[in-house]
């Protein structure tokens, strides 16, 4: 995956475990139906569009209760 690059998406979350949960969750939700905001996504897989999603910030990836 070219776009977006780890780089760019470890200034939005504090670890890697983080972003690869928060991209599973929300890609789950848009496999069983759910819509996203990103306009014309560049890529065609739920994984990928939920992770354009947290780069732009359309999610917030929190830091949970343990």
């Amino acid at each position: 995956m070219l776009y977006p690059s780890i780089d760019e998406m470890m200034t939005k979350v504090d670890s890697k475990y983080s972003l690869v949960v928060a991209a599973a969750r929300r890609a789950r939700a848009l496999r069983e139906g759910g819509k996203t905001d990103v306009k014309s996504p560049k890529s065609h897989k739920f994984v990928g569009v939920a992770l354009e999603e947290i780069y732009e910030d359309r999610i917030v990836v929190t830091r949970g209760e343990e």
